[in-house]
């Protein structure tokens, strides 16, 4: 009832703010790698430590991916506590009449813009703006050791961020295209059919999207026009490689001009590859050498072909003790699919040290199980093979793949407390807190290795040649021959685009769902009998509370999704409630506080029965549509299930507003830094704290923090037409 003074409804106008700030008490934790680390010999410390260095410089790129506003916060912040450290400015705070509340909420927001490297959630999307006054912000920077040191430097800075920085206007509130969102990686005039178009026009040329940004304007004969601007160290008139000479250029494509560029991000990306050039002394293997190489030319000549050939190294490097990965890796922040960024910790890559034994564990994985018919067995787990990225669906149909598992991050990730555990009926809590960890274990690799791992996509080349035979494969949904499939420099991005991300993830978590009731699959995690029943429930029941909590993701005013394993979770929720014969159900409930709440039940009886052949049924459609590249098919399946209603008899519109009652902030990580003493390096690790995330930072840059500040500005300021006017040059830009 929309008008009952408890109703959702209600309760979510009066809370409309809270889903857009970071709680004082969100959760902070210290992503400890002390013993393994003390535990690498000094040429892999030395490894680590540059590799680790040029992931940080490329995190810095993100902060130019997600808004105007983004690298001015970042500036204003790093200069504020390079000048002060928290616990100084914090004294400070009380003295201009901050309450301790209010400047915790500063604080928790500063490590939010540098754990997520903008003022955008990583993981949904959403801006966050910071939980206190805004003049009392004001009054305090402008009271702040750096203010005095730089007066008008800190001005100018406030002026070109201070009302973006609170501003929850309804296009700014989530990334998005036009008037869905906000996004640099599009000129602010651009829109989905924008995307579209150079999405064709780049399929075209067989030029990959990942490094990409797009940049339309009008030339003076109104003609559209738009610049293509590739990452990388050189610009366009230096030397050019010859995979990319033919394409830096002007095209003429469907009434438009399109012009190919490169040196986006140069500066940033010139400190990645002088890292990367140091990291090369110290490689364990020539495998190593030569992928680094190959990350050098990428970044350098902007190529993503020279990225593909590193990751082939990648992939014959085995067993490394220092694992790593970096790049434009993923594409779940652009918000057509195509562009690439990357969710890990550092932003642009990550550095770990191996777990030996549960790689073993992993490996064993990689077993033949027909899921998807005799008709299209070789599109299904039999062909077991994986990059370790999205741009690289061709490496992962030919050439192998890895999986890697960071355990401090899923350790603290996923720790529960009982008292938070929302949705789920007492007697499911204890059980699913003794279970959540190695449930989640064997669901990750499964989705990781048998999920993304698996699958064919049907290729027609350029020259007429198919990786399939077309006079023999059936449709196993059709009973006949396939009718479509890619085609010349077609990707499963670039044709299911904004979909691509969240259809994947749920394809991977079907395979997860569904092989865990395999008893092979448990006793390679040394799971048997009555424990294994166990994992099986909790995590076919973590699975159904996730496609629950992912209705925080779902923005109705745009009727988008901000989070693709959400949307993906939701979406297995629907299928298995569509199952029905009481395999789950949801219930709309009054919490002992008074508030709306619900509580989800799976009859643990109805898993195999009920739900296995749900779920196989369900990821064959998926995977059919996904191997012959049925766009149109792919859309209407995955979108009918993504709708959300307040329909009956579940009303998820309505669940949502009980979801965002009961939420709980994502988690933020502090991570060390590494320090070169002498001819080794050190380990410096902080408290988990905002305050200790903030230290991290602050020591993340000792030699040129000021001079990255700058280069942010500047690279920010070049760019800035394409959102608002220009702002005002600091005085430090003016003479450089």
């Amino acid at each position: 009832r929309a008008g009952h003074p408890c109703s959702p409804r209600r309760l979510a106008s009066k809370m409309v703010d809270s889903q857009y700030v970071l709680p004082n008490d969100v959760g902070l934790a210290l992503l400890d790698c002390s013993e393994a680390f003390r535990l690498l010999l000094r040429g892999e410390r030395l490894y680590a430590h540059y590799l680790s260095r040029a992931c940080w410089y490329g995190g810095l790129v993100v902060l130019l991916q997600t808004s105007p506003e983004a690298p001015a916060i970042y500036v204003l912040l790093s200069r504020l506590f390079r000048a002060q450290d928290p616990d100084q400015l914090g004294e400070l705070a009380r003295s201009t009449g901050l309450t301790d509340q209010e400047y915790q909420a500063f604080l928790v927001y500063a490590a939010g813009v540098f754990s997520n490297m903008g003022n955008y959630k990583s993981f949904g999307d959403t801006k966050f703006v910071p939980n206190l006054p805004k003049d009392k912000l004001r009054r305090l920077i402008w009271q702040s050791q750096a203010f005095q040191e730089q007066p008008e430097e800190m001005k100018l800075l406030w002026d070109r961020c201070g009302e973006l920085m609170f501003s929850l206007d309804a296009q700014q509130r989530q990334l998005g295209l036009r008037e869905k969102g906000t996004t640099t990686y599009f000129s602010g005039n651009c829109c989905l059919e924008d995307a579209q178009l150079a999405q064709k026009f780049l399929d075209s040329q067989n030029i990959s999207a990942y490094n990409t940004r797009l940049f339309k304007e009008k030339d003076k004969a109104g003609q559209t026009c738009y610049e293509v601007r590739l990452a990388s160290v050189l610009g366009t008139d230096a030397p050019v490689d010859h995979e990319l000479a033919p394409k830096l250029r002007s095209f003429e494509f469907e009434g438009c001009t399109f012009r190919v560029t490169r040196g986006d991000y140069a500066p940033l990306l010139e400190r990645v590859v002088e890292n990367l050039q140091r990291t090369k002394a110290h490689a364990a293997n020539t495998n190593q050498e030569h992928m680094l190489e190959h990350y050098i030319r990428s970044f350098t000549q902007g190529s993503i072909a020279a990225h593909k050939e590193g990751s082939r190294c990648w992939i014959r490097d085995k067993g490394p003790i220092v694992e790593s990965y970096i790049g434009f890796i993923e594409s779940y922040r652009d918000p057509y699919g195509s562009r690439g960024d990357t969710r890990f910790p550092p932003p642009h890559g990550f550095v770990a040290v191996v777990n030996k034994a549960m790689c073993g564990a992993r490996g064993a994985l990689c077993f033949r199980e027909k899921v998807w018919g005799h008709s299209m067995g070789q599109v299904g787990l039999s062909q077991v093979s994986a990059s370790p990225t999205s741009p690289d669906d061709d490496i992962r149909q030919t050439e192998g793949f890895k999986n890697v598992s960071l355990g401090n991050v899923l350790s603290v990730a996923y720790a529960t407390q009982k008292d938070k555990l929302t949705f789920l009926a007492e007697e499911d809590k204890d059980l699913y807190i003794k279970w959540k960890g190695p449930s989640f274990e064997v669901q990750v690799g499964l989705h990781e290795l048998l999920g993304h791992g698996s699958g064919k996509l049907f290729v027609q080349e350029e020259k007429g040649t198919c990786n399939f035979d077309r006079e023999a494969v059936i449709n196993p949904e059709t009973g006949e021959l396939i009718q479509s499939w890619y085609r010349g420099g077609e990707t499963w991005d670039s044709k299911f685009s904004t979909i691509a991300s969240s259809y994947e993830e749920c394809r991977a978590e079907c395979v997860g769902l569904y092989l865990c009731l395999n008893k092979d699959v448990l006793r390679i995690f040394e799971l048997e009998g009555e424990d294994a029943e166990d994992v099986i429930y909790i995590n076919w029941l973590n699975m159904v509370r996730a496609g629950l909590l992912g209705l925080e993701f779902y923005t109705p005013e745009t009727g988008t999704w901000r989070q693709a394993h959400m949307q993906a979770r939701f979406v297995i929720l629907r299928v298995l409630l569509e199952a029905g014969e009481g395999l789950v159900s949801l219930q709309h409930t009054t919490g002992a506080d008074g508030k709306p709440d619900a509580l989800i039940t799976l009859n643990r009886n109805k898993i195999l029965p009920v739900g296995k052949p749900a779920i196989e049924r369900f990821l064959r459609r998926l995977q059919v549509l996904k191997s012959t590249a049925d766009v149109a098919g792919g859309r209407a399946l995955y979108g009918g299930f993504s709708a959300v209603t307040d329909e009956g008899p579940e009303r998820f519109l309505s669940l949502r507003d009980t979801v965002l009652l009961r939420k709980e902030a994502r988690k933020m990580f502090v991570q060390a830094n590494t320090r070169l003493e002498g001819e080794d390096v050190t380990l410096v690790q902080y408290e988990g704290t905002a305050a200790g995330l903030i230290r991290s930072f602050s020591e993340r840059f000792p030699e040129d923090a000021e001079l990255l500040e700058r280069h942010l500005l500047e690279l920010s300021d070049a760019d800035s037409h394409f959102w608002h006017k220009p702002p005002k040059q600091l005085p430090s830009q003016s003479r450089a």
